[in-house]
């Protein structure tokens, strides 16, 4: 054997001794990197659904956001099933999906309950407007059926002539 081949096979028996060594520093980045997608896709359904629950109290129609919300749920659990199996690739997937749908979810939830703050603002002045206007109505028209009432009963009053009886004192 030639040094050259020598040492070929020497760095082939080095590299299947390396190899596994390599392999599981791989599959520990995998599995850190899938780990942190997850948390960050639990923390965006939380948000999301955080915010759903704010639309809903104000007031907004939130059943096509809770229906998108359990989709997110469902690659959630599919990326801690992924992750348990050891497919981080997988995993990842199912995350970001889930990230990306509980983000949109979460922006529209924030959409729609600006939208019913905006509705019921908008109700509200004109509520108060028409107060307003009833208000100043009826005011001025009591002041009308007053002066009305006013210049009839003095008509009525100096209309009238006082009788003196006589024998009365």
């Amino acid at each position: 054997m030639t040094s050259t081949s020598k040492l070929l096979l020497i760095l082939a028996v080095l590299s299947l001794f390396l190899l596994p060594v390599l392999i599981s520093k791989v599959n520990a980045s995998s599995e850190g990197m899938a780990a942190s997608a997850i948390n960050q896709a639990e923390e965006s359904v939380t948000s999301a659904y955080e915010a759903v629950l704010d639309a809903e109290q104000a007031g907004a129609n939130v059943s096509g956001l809770l229906a998108r919300l359990n989709v997110a749920g469902e690659y959630l659990a599919n990326a801690y099933i992924w992750h348990r199996l050891g497919d981080f690739e997988n995993a990842i997937r199912f995350a970001d999906l889930c990230y990306d749908v509980g983000e949109e979810v979460r922006n529209e939830a924030v959409e729609l309950k600006n939208e019913a703050y905006g509705s019921w603002v908008t109700d509200l002045v004109m509520r108060m407007t028409g107060s307003m206007i009833g208000v100043v109505i009826i005011v001025f028209l009591s002041f009308l059926v007053w002066g009305a009432f006013k210049r009839r009963y003095k008509e009525r009053v100096l209309g009238m002539k006082p009788e003196v009886v006589s024998g009365e004192s």
